[in-house]
């Protein structure tokens, strides 16, 4: 289709540590869920906040940086596209998580200022009084490599 586009920039929180794990051809592979949040006021003039939660993936040596240098609570600037993946779950059902694949990830510090330079290498249920507290049970795999009968990513 001509003229269309795939980019997602976001800014948020991590809701855990990076996992980082590596494909079978040696390929290392990162993901976090990473939480952002909107504040508004509502009819009867209350402030409220709602949390949203993003599956990220982090591919190649960008994975090992986010692993290394990222932690639970951090606040991180993301960007990418947005991918959905079908899997298979262990009772044989067809499954589909939408994740961020990341091209980009800026690491921040709490005041959302770039923590050194800025050198990168190129619907969770979530307990509403700790947005850091994921349950990711029916997310899926976290990584493609994990799907039964999936021996590579599927890029």
């Amino acid at each position: 289709m001509a003229g269309s586009y795939n980019k997602v920039i976001l800014i948020g929180r991590l809701g855990r540590d990076p996992e980082l794990k590596y494909t079978p051809s040696g390929t290392p592979v990162a993901n976090f869920p990473l939480a952002t949040s909107e504040v508004y006021v509502d009819r009867e003039g209350n402030r409220q906040e709602k949390t949203e939660w993003h599956r990220i993936v982090v591919w190649s040596k960008q994975a090992e940086s986010v692993a290394n240098y990222l932690s639970k609570g951090r606040l991180a600037l993301v960007e990418g596209s947005l991918q959905t993946r079908k899997w298979t779950d262990a009772q044989g059902q067809e499954r589909y998580t939408t994740e961020i694949r990341a091209q980009r990830v800026v690491f921040l510090d709490s005041q959302g200022t770039a923590v050194g330079s800025e050198e990168v290498l190129s619907s969770p249920k979530s307990n509403p009084t700790d947005p850091f507290n994921v349950n990711e049970e029916d997310l899926g795999p976290a990584f493609p490599s994990e799907a039964s009968g999936m021996d590579e990513a599927p890029f």
